[in-house]
């Protein structure tokens, strides 16, 4: 996918996440975000300093046009988006960032990447479920929102990731 094509990609999908927590209330159990795949699938040639401030601001203007606290899809979106290459490293190998090119489903198979969705899925809710919590929730509470929302996530995730990260072979 061109760059330009992948940023509008990007910016209609953080659309559907404030849409997704303005009208998807099903249970106080559930958070359903997108926004650390979005993270993942950002271009490997964009430095990590344009990654952090665009994590950063995609998590902001849903926390602002979207019911919650503000900052509090930011705080949980940066430190995904500063782990992301690592990730990519661990899971994909050095071999992306030596050919300059992007994973896909089908380049690098279903196991990996579903591998890598969930631990930026579970990164970021751990962080988000932590600060919503404040203290205020129960372990018993906060564990069983995590494992819904990871699950949940992780599925939706695992739906949208060719969208964001097409195999351009032809």
């Amino acid at each position: 996918m061109r760059k330009s094509g992948f940023y509008f990609v990007f910016f209609l999908l953080a659309a559907v996440q404030m849409l997704i927590c303005n009208y998807l209330n099903i249970s106080a159990y559930l958070m359903l975000s997108i926004l650390p795949v979005m993270i993942l699938c950002v271009p490997l040639r964009l430095p990590t300093f344009w990654t952090l401030l665009l994590a950063f601001v995609t998590g902001l203007a849903v926390d602002l046009l979207s019911e919650g606290l503000l900052g509090l899809n930011a705080l949980a979106l940066v430190p995904v988006a500063f782990v992301r290459k690592e990730v990519i490293r661990l899971i994909f190998g050095d071999e992306l960032f030596a050919r300059k090119e992007d994973f896909s489903m089908r380049k690098n198979g279903f196991g990996k990447v579903a591998l890598a969705i969930f631990l930026v899925q579970a990164l970021f809710l751990a962080i988000y479920i932590w600060a919503d919590g404040a203290g205020t929730r129960s372990l018993s509470f906060n564990a069983i929102r995590f494992g819904i929302s990871l699950a949940a996530g992780w599925i939706v995730s695992l739906l949208i990731i060719n969208v964001l990260a097409p195999d351009n072979r032809k």
